[in-house]
């Protein structure tokens, strides 16, 4: 089995697809390029790895969010508003800080998304 040097608590994946972020087509803005300002500034990269994706899906849900554990992945969807991402940035250095993935926050209810029905 193949290993890393490096002990990653989590991925983040943000879909920037077809649909996702695609002002053009009236859908909320992805602040991708702050999120990876963010990351980097914030010293997260080494442990909690951001991933600013193509089309995740289903992209009949704007704005998808992936969080990617050795627990499992949990699917957000409609995440639309800057302080949502915010809130995302504020969550990961906070995991990262307790050293394991916490519970995402209580305002992210709402968004679960379940893509594999």
């Amino acid at each position: 089995m193949l290993e890393t040097k490096r002990r990653v608590i989590g991925q983040m994946i943000v879909c920037q697809g077809c649909c996702c972020g695609a002002t053009h087509k009236d859908r909320p803005e992805v602040p991708a390029d702050w999120l990876k300002d963010e990351w980097r500034k914030r010293g997260l990269l080494k442990r909690f790895q951001l991933t600013v994706s193509g089309c995740v899906g289903p992209c009949d849900v704007p704005n998808v969010v992936v969080v990617n554990s050795e627990s499992g992945s949990q699917w957000l969807g409609s995440i639309t508003q800057f302080n949502q991402y915010r809130s995302l940035v504020e969550w990961a250095v906070h995991s990262v800080d307790a050293g394991h993935l916490l519970e995402l926050p209580r305002e992210f209810k709402g968004h679960r998304l379940e893509p594999w029905r």
